[in-house]
């Protein structure tokens, strides 16, 4: 099953302005000169289409596919996709944004089956499809999901049996690349399989899909537990279950792991579907779901080991979600690299603890938790926006290689394939 987006909270209800139910007779759909105020819906034949619109003094509403939508002229204006306001080669706006009079006002509406036409004061003439208009008009974004997933547990994972992808496939194919990158879209974690457990294999493998990020753990990182890093993954401890480089204002996108070795027992990996276990906060308790999206917190990462010194800082919210439909898109959530708490005034500080309480309970259901052996030859990428990941204790000698990489890249590999990312 598909993920639902995550249900709008902030929302006011739409209310119709200048709509008293009454609708004027059908009219001829020629061009029709514009009132001074709009008080009537005009429709466009035939009526079965579905298609009306109303003036007002500063904005046009229109009635489409089951879609009511208003614009700002302004803003029709600026998007007008003629020659002289957009250059259709190379899918850039030509025209001038603060040339546009933010009074301005069309001087003639016309609309027929398809197309919306307006004509403004200087005579020119602005065209727009129906059906784009409500696939880019902010009420049609707002029913739009920017990316599907399917949320997951252990159990619902599992019974889906998702494939790994065969290496070679991966490597040479657009068919192996696609079906790899939809199972990353879909649940953000995908599988490689016989990969030759070097560095430099895995190196080559992660380039396939995205520009490696270089930070302050360098391009490819291979640790052993030597703590040569200030960090307690460079030991042999278990590791609770957290997103990564919280400390970066902007988060890495995707991490990649393989292990190269392990002689010794334990050090199973940790997955947990972020988003899902925020989906039943948010089913369960909206108003703390809604205070883990809005109260920033600092993240920081401080180490002194070695030639190593370094004083990382992000600032963000827990959940962050996209503000006109409330989708998830990024869960910052590191135990162990959050900063003092001075972003929160007292009288909010402690509901925001009861909050943090609610989600990491979710998250730390036994039925969320996803353990992976990973074993040499069985590449994992992950999507550190969406998915937790942990390790239990060990012992012996474990050699693990990774990376980061860039998130742009990768949806761009993605969208270049065809698929919604």
């Amino acid at each position: 099953m598909w993920g639902r987006r995550l249900a709008c909270l902030l929302e006011m209800p739409a209310r119709l302005g200048g709509s008293s139910g009454r609708h004027s007779p059908r009219l001829p759909r020629d061009r029709r000169t514009i009132p001074a105020a709009g008080t009537r819906w005009h429709h466009t034949a035939p009526e079965s289409l579905k298609c009306a619109w109303q003036l007002h003094p500063d904005h046009l509403e229109l009635r489409y596919a089951d879609t009511l939508m208003r614009f700002d002229f302004v803003w029709l204006r600026d998007h007008c996709r003629s020659a002289s306001c957009y250059n259709a080669k190379t899918n850039q706006r030509s025209l001038d944004t603060a040339s546009v009079d933010l009074a301005i006002r069309p001087k003639a509406v016309r609309v027929d089956e398809t197309t919306l036409f307006l004509t403004w004061p200087d005579g020119h003439v602005t065209r727009y499809g129906l059906e784009w208009l409500v696939k880019n008009s902010y009420e049609g974004q707002k029913q739009q999901v920017m990316h599907p997933r399917i949320l997951w547990n252990a159990e619902i994972y599992r019974q889906a049996q998702v494939p790994s992808v065969d290496c070679r496939s991966f490597l040479e194919t657009d068919e192996g690349l696609k079906e790899f990158l939809q199972n990353f879209l879909l649940y953000g974690i995908a599988f490689v399989e016989n990969v030759t457990p070097t560095k430099e294999d895995t190196e080559i493998l992660a380039e396939r899909i995205s520009l490696i990020r270089e930070t302050i753990y360098g391009r490819m990182w291979y640790f052993t537990s030597d703590f040569s890093r200030g960090d307690t993954a460079y030991t042999k401890l278990a590791l609770d279950r957290h997103t990564d480089t919280t400390y970066f204002q902007e988060p890495c996108g995707i991490q990649v792991f393989h292990c190269l070795k392990h002689e010794g027992t334990g050090g199973r990996t940790l997955l947990v579907d972020g988003f899902y276990a925020a989906e039943q906060v948010l089913r369960q308790a909206p108003d703390q779901f809604e205070l883990l999206s809005k109260v920033p917190l600092k993240h920081e990462y401080v180490e002194n080991v070695g030639g190593c010194h370094n004083h990382m800082i992000g600032v963000g919210p827990v959940l962050n979600v996209y503000p006109w439909n409330n989708e998830l898109y990024l869960i910052r959530y590191n135990n162990y690299d959050r900063a003092v708490i001075n972003t929160v005034p007292y009288d909010v500080v402690h509901r925001w603890y009861a909050a943090h309480r609610t989600l990491t309970a979710q998250l730390r259901r036994p039925e969320n938790e996803l353990w992976v052996k990973l074993k040499p030859g069985k590449a994992l990428f992950v999507d550190n926006w969406r998915v937790l990941h942990g390790r239990e204790a060990f012992t012996g000698y474990r050699q693990l290689c990774g990376c980061y990489l860039t998130r742009d890249d990768v949806l761009n590999t993605a969208r270049l394939l065809g698929l919604q990312a």
